[in-house]
């Protein structure tokens, strides 16, 4: 019988360049040619991948790497906390207050720091929105059957302030939670209570609030600035023109909302139809905004409410 043997591969023609004896400058020529950026690979030609016309692969890509992931942890619905990254929890919020109080004894005269006193002094009135985001994370966190049930998931902006203190009550539950940064121009970080599977980071804002979107089965917005009022109203719009299904929208502090936006005076000067004030609801507290999103899902027997009474497995919404 015939012994079998290994096969040995010959080498092939292109496993080594042209050698000196033949071309004494082919060494050179040949060093010159795969240090080139045109023979890279397209998938590590950084250059390449962050032109103008591959936009649209890395669109592709941003979308792609978060909702695989979310896909494989059997994220199905999430409830969205936005809010501001400026409000600090309440001891950081006083220690601030003290020290300007502090240099202000030693220059009374000094406006800016009256302007910083009266600054520091409303962050420490704003920090009961800190308490209380967190206390809403600890809600959510808590509806779930364990650290691995997945189907409703609290969500946020991945940042400091109200999303820290939401991620924050999760995390004191032992729940998970999903957090989504953007990458600026400055440095920046995520707050430290995101699931660290859960953490994403993303280049376009487009993307990042499609994510917000896509599985979203309520949105709480708490006092903030430009973002918040920014993600606020582009989900108001989607409501408002049937492009996406309509979810409980709760502004969290009926004071602070009713004097940043006067939806009445919209609704009074026919910008907006006065059923699109049905669209959201005011509320005082994170209690008042769980219940009331309870509530909402309960009245029309939603997907969310069969998760939670017949453990059914939707598949999530579409933006």
């Amino acid at each position: 019988m015939r012994k079998k043997t290994k096969h040995k591969w010959h080498e092939l023609p292109w496993q080594h360049p042209k050698p000196k004896s033949e071309d004494p400058k082919a060494e050179r020529l040949v060093r010159e040619l795969m240090e080139s950026p045109t023979y890279r690979l397209a998938e590590e030609d950084r250059e390449f991948l962050q032109s103008h016309e591959t936009r649209g692969v890395r669109l592709e890509l941003d979308y792609m790497k978060a909702e695989l992931i979310m896909t494989e942890l059997d994220v199905q619905h999430t409830i969205v906390v936005f809010g501001s990254a400026r409000i600090k929890e309440r001891k950081t919020a006083l220690a601030t207050f003290k020290e300007v109080e502090k240099k202000l004894v030693a220059d009374s005269d000094n406006v800016k720091l009256l302007a910083q006193l009266r600054e520091a002094e409303r962050m420490v009135e704003m920090s009961t929105y800190y308490d209380d985001a967190r206390k809403f994370g600890r809600l959510v966190g808590n509806s779930g059957t364990g650290p691995e049930d997945n189907r409703v998931i609290l969500m946020t902006g991945g940042g400091p302030g109200i999303m820290e203190a939401a991620n924050r009550g999760a995390y004191d539950v032992g729940a998970k939670s999903i957090g989504l940064n953007i990458n600026l121009p400055h440095e920046q970080y995520p707050n430290p209570y995101i699931s660290p599977e859960l953490c994403f980071q993303f280049h376009y804002f487009a993307i990042r609030k499609l994510h917000f979107m896509l599985r979203a089965q309520a949105l709480v917005a708490y006092p903030g600035g430009f973002g918040t009022l920014d993600e606020l109203f582009e989900i108001l719009t989607l409501v408002q023109t049937r492009k996406t299904p309509e979810i409980p929208v709760v502004l969290v502090g009926k004071r602070y909302w009713e004097r940043i936006v006067n939806f009445e005076i919209l609704a009074e000067e026919g910008m907006i139809s006065p059923d699109d004030l049905e669209i959201f609801t005011m509320v005082e507290n994170a209690d008042e905004a769980w219940r009331h999103i309870i509530g909402w899902h309960t009245d029309r027997r939603t997907h969310l409410y069969r998760v939670y009474t017949e453990g059914e497995k939707p598949q999530h919404g579409k933006v």
